[in-house]
């Protein structure tokens, strides 16, 4: 396929992503040269009106290294214990860095609930679309203080593709301490060589992520998570090395830093991104050979007769996972039937559901229109 020109001056609405490797020192303290670089990088890009969201890493480590610990909390109630002290500190060095450039910042902490709850995920983008009306840049973090496991979202590199598809972002930048994407890693193999451009995540590319840092959650694996969410939300993917001079500024006007991971042509609306990747699954419908064929080959909504097997309790509206015969997920979607229901008229014909249930309010068990195939 032949190579897309590099040449991102018509972009307006930008997510930096920067990871605590790049903001904090080794031993958790705040690295004051790489947080100026990276606040005067943004303060430039808004100078020339156009609109940042910063999602920053960092809170976790900073917190640990304020309250001496030599590494990265291992327990829930540390991890919140260390976001509280130093979420306070990071915020006080952006503000401060900021004003300098007569820039005015909000802070917005987000936990998994805030995307998976289809009216707090739509709040979140009014808010963050209001901030940026008002000329300010939104400073997001996970709330790591109050997060528990089941509501985690694991990782910034994963929220900064959510927040980019949240604003409708035509570009993501994930900040870190590596130049890019390569064919080996680089830290052992010196013949490996950096990947300019990536049209589609495939298994062989999956395969080259390594291993995260001591103080980051993240590392190549999750980057590749978000750029394939980025992708399929029409936007612009860059992974590179966050500590150059003027690296913003540089990958827009096309310079060859980092990899650059291409939108695919089929962007997904913005509900059916929300489903692929926002909304959590509350339970599996099992389908046979003729319902996976229909929705996968034909693009079809998925009937009662096709199903042989539900798992969980789930509402009406929730999302659910669709499994095939071979065990392995199809897609996901939203039910227009609750999971007892389901059991009612699995197998059956449309026909039937009014006889079965005592009424009947859709035809489909998932309408085409509420369901997203496996990515």
């Amino acid at each position: 396929m032949e190579e897309k020109k590099r040449d991102f001056h018509m972009f307006k609405r930008f997510v930096v992503k920067v990871g605590t490797s790049s903001i904090n020192h080794s031993n958790g303290k705040p690295n004051l040269f790489q947080m100026e670089n990276l606040v005067r990088q943004i303060a430039g890009l808004y100078n020339q009106g156009r609109e940042v969201i910063l999602v920053t890493s960092g809170a976790v480590g900073t917190g640990a290294g304020k309250l001496g610990l030599s590494g990265r909390p291992k327990t829930i109630p540390e991890k919140q214990a260390a976001a509280a002290v130093g979420q306070g500190v990071l915020m006080h060095i952006y503000e401060k860095f900021f004003a300098e450039y007569g820039v005015t910042v909000g802070q917005v902490l987000l936990t998994r609930e805030d995307f998976s709850d289809r009216r707090r995920f739509l709040n979140a983008r009014n808010a963050l679309h209001a901030m940026l009306q008002f000329g300010v840049i939104p400073v997001i973090n996970e709330n790591d203080t109050v997060a528990v496991e089941e509501i985690k979202l694991g990782d910034n590199d994963n929220l900064s593709a959510l927040v980019a598809g949240l604003v409708d972002a035509e570009m993501l930048f994930l900040l870190s301490d590596v130049d890019g994407l390569f064919t080996a890693d680089p830290r052992k193999d010196p013949a490996a060589c950096l990947i300019r451009d990536v049209q589609e995540i495939t298994p062989e590319i999956e395969n080259l992520a390594g291993e995260a840092g001591s103080m980051g959650t993240g590392g190549m694996a999750t980057k590749l998570q978000a750029a394939r969410m980025a992708m399929h939300s029409g936007v612009v993917t860059v992974i590179a090395r966050s500590g150059g001079k003027d690296v913003l500024r540089e990958i827009i006007d096309g310079e060859p830093h980092g990899t650059v991971f291409w939108p695919l042509a089929n962007k997904l609306e913005n509900k059916k991104q929300w489903i692929a990747y926002s909304s959590t699954v509350q339970g599996k419908i099992f389908v046979d050979k003729g319902a996976a064929l229909a929705l996968t080959r034909q693009g079809k909504s998925l009937l009662p007769s096709g199903v042989t097997d539900v798992d969980g309790v789930f509402e009406l509206g929730n999302t659910v996972s669709i499994i095939g015969p071979d065990g392995h997920e199809l897609a996901k979607g939203l039910v227009s039937y609750s999971s007892g229901e389901i059991k009612k008229i699995k197998g059956a014909q449309t026909r039937d559901i009014a006889r079965l249930l005592g009424h009947k309010d859709y035809d489909e068990i998932v309408h085409r229109n509420n369901l997203v195939l496996n990515l």
